[in-house]
């Protein structure tokens, strides 16, 4: 007679997420969605644990500062003879950081004072939105920035480009005509898009966004030092999706592995990293419910400078589990059971430095804002100045992609108010050469002029384009005119009352 049982059966799978698209992702990551995936990590990876605000026994303690006194070797189990890259992991350094008091770094947000609200509702920006501010932050020929924002209005809810190049051609030029000057206009502008966050956006199937999201995290790992296993892995998930993505559909591994001349396992693992990619870029930006938000951020003036100060509040406290160490150096404990929890102990160790990471990566950024919108902090809106993506990716040494994913829906809190992190990027009216008006002033300028206006005798954007020139901003009629459309003011003609 059949009788139930219960079986709890262990098993070890590739951890990928957290070694390969993790390192990019996080960093995209507003503070409650970030709380979210570390909520989720710790339902996920029994490794992981969250500090209970409670007062640790002195065993705990002693146990602890035993722990750190012994050695990486001893944490990898008595399996020397092996190589074994995880026997060369510094346990010990990350042990004494991410055990005692647990790991989570130090921050004065809840000390200052904040607005009356500290949750708040914000419409979600589109795609299009998005896309559309970071070609405002980039200096780009008429042409290309035409090409460019011809293909952001092309792209469907998945982000893919729709329109032909004859289309586009028509779209920019009145005419579907291809010559030399043309072609790289369009050459220039689908590259320039294709350098926008999310990454993959603006490819025309598949094959060429998921492309574009492989060499964007081998880019990542160059500038992370990251490790030649990971860099291998991905240069063969470049091959399969390049050559063999049909066979990827269809999941056929036995032909995979027999025309990637790479062992199963080593194609098993790159598989899973293509896996891990986004094949619809653009859905993260085409939400349609409005947004709980929370500054992720302060800008706070001490001794007459302007700091930094990252808001953690409610973030989970994490640390390793001590006792899954010490089930390491237990020299019986099953093969199996030791590589999973060898396992479990990297893909957790990788989530810390990746939140540490996206941390820094923050910080360094809003450092740079800080510099360079100090009028802004001292004076409000007036004292705004252009601010180039670019610019700031150079000062910190990171692609403009990086600095795009670290401002993108995260929300600063100033004395002037609560702004989203990407209200301080905007190309100088003049171009970066001299430029010294952002865009967002000189709509304001725009609008007022028109405010004061006779209604009886409402101004052309020729007027105003001369009035302005008078104020020492170097602006076309056409540019009033656009901009004047932008911010939905009907036209001369339009606006005048009989």
């Amino acid at each position: 007679m059949l009788q139930p049982r219960l079986n709890v059966k262990l098993t070890q799978r590739q951890a990928l997420t957290p070694s390969l698209v993790q390192m990019v992702s996080v960093l995209a990551l507003n503070k409650l969605e970030l709380k979210e995936m570390i909520n989720g990590e710790l339902v996920e990876n029994p490794v992981l644990e969250e500090l209970e605000e409670s007062v640790e026994s002195l065993d705990e303690r002693s146990g602890r500062e035993g722990d750190r006194e012994r050695s990486a070797e001893d944490v990898a189990g008595t399996d020397a003879a092996a190589k074994d890259p995880f026997d060369e992991v510094d346990f010990g350094s990350y042990f004494q950081d991410y055990l005692d008091p647990g790991y989570k770094t130090g921050s004065n947000y809840e000390d200052l004072d904040r607005p009356s609200f500290e949750q708040f509702l914000s419409q979600p920006s589109t795609l299009s939105d998005h896309l559309l501010w970071q070609l405002g932050s980039i200096s780009l020929r008429a042409d290309v920035r035409a090409v460019a924002e011809t293909i952001v209005g092309n792209l469907n809810e998945d982000g893919y480009l729709t329109a032909t190049d004859a289309e586009l051609l028509e779209a920019v030029f009145g005419d579907s005509a291809l010559d030399g000057e043309r072609a790289q206009s369009l050459a220039r502008g689908r590259a320039v898009v294709a350098e926008l966050d999310p990454v993959g956006v603006g490819a025309r199937d598949l094959r060429e966004c998921l492309l574009r999201q492989i060499e964007a995290l081998q880019r990542e790992l160059e500038e992370d030092g990251g490790s030649i296993e990971f860099s291998e892995t991905l240069d063969l998930a470049r091959v399969i999706v390049d050559r063999h993505l049909a066979l990827l559909q269809k999941k056929d591994m036995r032909e995979l592995v027999r025309l990637c001349h790479r062992a199963a396992e080593q194609v098993q693992v790159a598989v899973e990293a293509i896996r891990r990619l986004d094949p619809r870029p653009g859905q993260r930006h085409n939400a349609i419910s409005t947004r709980l938000i929370e500054p992720d951020v302060a800008f706070v003036k001490r001794d007459d400078e302007y700091v930094v100060v990252m808001n953690e509040e409610d973030l989970p406290t994490l640390r390793l589990n001590a006792g899954y160490r010490k089930m390491l150096r237990e020299k019986g404990l099953e093969r199996d059971v030791r590589e999973y929890v060898k396992e479990r102990y990297k893909s957790a160790i990788q989530l810390l430095r990746n939140i540490e990471q996206r941390k820094n990566t923050i910080l360094r950024t809003c450092e740079s804002i800080v510099r360079r919108q100090h009028d802004f902090l001292e004076k409000g809106v007036d004292g705004l100045r252009p601010m180039m993506i670019k610019e700031v990716a150079e000062e910190i040494g990171v692609h403009p992609s990086t600095v795009s994913r670290a401002v993108a829906n995260k929300y600063v809190h100033t004395a002037q108010g609560v702004y989203e992190l990407r209200f301080f990027f905007s190309e100088g009216v003049n171009g970066p050469e001299g430029g010294d008006l952002p865009l967002l002033l000189l709509k304001r300028r725009v609008k007022k002029l028109i405010e004061e206006e006779d209604p009886g005798k409402p101004w052309t954007d020729d007027y105003l384009a001369a009035e302005l020139q008078r104020q020492g901003i170097k602006v076309t009629r056409r540019t009033v005119a656009k901009y004047r459309e932008d911010m939905h003011i009907p036209s001369t003609h339009q606006r005048r009352q009989r």
